[in-house]
């Protein structure tokens, strides 16, 4: 989907991000040219690879089609997806991704645990477009 976003395939995958030398802040998406962080004087920044695993900060359900820049074929019927916000707690911050197919807002609780895996946005007959998403532990894929 976007490219250095995340590298990997299978238990190896892991979204990736940046983390500032001088302050130790962590951010995703990655920040390449400047800290974010207002009390920070700025430091180099380095790729850091995410935690794998996290736990439900908040979630909802996308029940309607996103207008582009979303990639969806409008011919096919829309099928609603769990939005999930996971914290990831040795980054101190969190990150919002779609569940894992199959994974209903019924299906989720605060607190629970998930992991990232890749998934499939879309896909054409030349093309797939590749994202993450979340799964809740204890989930095969």
């Amino acid at each position: 989907m976007v490219a250095g976003w995340f590298t990997g395939e299978g238990e190896g995958f892991r979204l990736l991000g940046t983390r500032c030398s001088a302050c130790a802040s962590v951010f995703f998406p990655r920040e390449d040219v400047f800290c974010r962080n207002p009390g920070c004087p700025g430091g180099e920044l380095r790729e850091v690879p995410l935690s794998r695993r996290g736990r439900v900060w908040s979630y909802t359900d996308g029940r309607y089609r996103p207008p582009s820049p979303y990639v969806s074929d409008p011919e096919l019927p829309w099928e609603p997806y769990a939005l999930i916000a996971v914290e990831l707690a040795e980054e101190r911050l969190v990150v919002l991704g779609q569940a894992v197919p199959g994974v209903t807002v019924a299906d989720l609780a605060v607190g629970m645990e998930v992991e990232v895996v890749p998934g499939v946005l879309n896909e054409d007959a030349e093309t797939v477009w590749t994202t993450w998403q979340w799964r809740p532990t204890g989930v095969a894929a």
